[in-house]
């Protein structure tokens, strides 16, 4: 177990000058999808952190600028999303695992 915060528990979405912040939500059909896991991986490939998407699928990472591929495993099903993260502003990404 990662010690990523609760992602039902996050305060407020803020983003300070210096900051990226890479956050959406993992849905399956119309419905977000609670309990997948939400891997930050690097331009090479290397993980970075990794979160637990919340009650209804949403997850935040606090990232470099940059680069970055979400790679989210559901039960038998893994996706990858590519973003860029930049710094003073979040980028929010949608994650489509199929039914």
């Amino acid at each position: 177990m990662c010690g990523a915060p609760d992602q039902d528990e996050l305060p407020p979405l803020e983003v300070g000058a210096g900051e990226a912040v890479v956050h959406g939500h993992v849905r399956r059909g119309d419905a977000g999808l609670p309990g997948a896991y939400v891997r930050l991986l690097d331009r090479t490939g290397e993980f970075t952190a990794e979160v637990q998407t919340s009650a209804t699928g949403y997850f935040r990472f606090y990232a470099a600028e940059g680069d970055w591929t979400l790679r989210t495993l559901a039960p038998g099903q893994s996706v990858d999303t590519a973003v860029t993260a930049v710094r003073g502003s979040a980028v929010e990404a949608r994650v489509e695992v199929p039914a």
